[in-house]
């Protein structure tokens, strides 16, 4: 199991080395990409975007169900928010760093941050808790839903802004390297699509500090690994946000639950 790779700081441009770094092994991780400060104000916002929600019993958003949980403490909140860019300012005013634009070509031509498409900027609040019903997610792809859909396979890469500082025990991301460049018959059947949590002899862990960024190709084989410790010490908040390309298909309010979210019990 790989454990270590060469991490880079973000700039408005990408470099060579950087460019070449993902089309080989279809991620990569930068450094400090917001302070301290900022990731705090963050979280504030998610806090009171929850607080709303818990008040009026939301359940979907844009057709997306919003996962609920509990807390250490037994109180409620919220494991998984789509489109919270929608919801409070500071995090729709994330989105303006110009780095991101930085971003967009490693997608191809037409690639724009999806806001309003798939599930906007999803907010992931795990915790390794006695009533958490969010600790981990099985080996799948983010490629699955455009083949389910008889689609073309549109790139689809997931910008991933960490809020915590992650040690390998707090379980978190794992990838295989260079599976984006995978046939379509390995991207169907290589897992048991989220019933499979086994470790891969392949698999890079990411551990990212709080405040770095990183980006993965939705081809990829991936998933989130329970943390081996319970408590507050499990806490892990990431924001993910996709860069698409292909046909505009913006979601609102009277947007359908797509067909693989109804099956999102399966997903602890």
């Amino acid at each position: 199991m790989v454990s270590s790779y060469k991490t880079f700081t973000l700039a408005e441009q990408l470099n060579n080395e950087q460019i070449n770094f993902f089309n080989e092994h279809g991620f990569i991780h930068f450094k400090k990409f917001i302070n301290p400060e900022t990731v705090s104000s963050i979280i504030e916002a998610s806090k009171q975007v929850e607080q709303q929600w818990i008040d009026n019993d939301l359940q979907k958003v844009n057709g997306v169900p919003i996962k609920y949980g509990k807390d250490l403490d037994g109180s409620p909140i919220v494991q998984r928010f789509a489109f919270i860019n929608q919801h409070h300012q500071t995090l729709s005013g994330l989105l303006l760093d110009p780095r991101f634009n930085g971003l967009l070509p490693l997608a191809g031509d037409g690639a724009r941050l999806g806001t309003e498409e798939k599930d906007g900027m999803v907010f992931n609040h795990y915790i390794n808790g006695p009533e958490s019903k969010f600790t981990k997610m099985g080996w799948h792809t983010d490629g699955l839903r455009d083949i389910f859909y008889g689609g073309k396979l549109n790139p689809m890469l997931n910008v991933g802004i960490h809020l915590s500082t992650l040690k390998p025990e707090n379980g978190g991301l794992k990838i295989i390297p260079g599976t984006h460049k995978q046939s379509i018959y390995q991207m169907l059947f290589r897992k048991k699509y989220f019933l499979d949590h086994q470790p891969d002899p392949q698999e890079v862990s990411i551990n990212p500090e709080a405040g770095d960024l990183t980006i993965h190709d939705g081809r990829l084989w991936h998933r989130v690994a329970q943390s081996s410790i319970r408590g507050e010490e499990s806490r892990r908040r990431v924001i993910y946000i996709p860069i698409i390309a292909g046909k505009y298909a913006p979601k609102n309010e009277n947007s359908p639950t797509v067909f693989y979210q109804r099956f999102a019990g399966i997903v602890k």
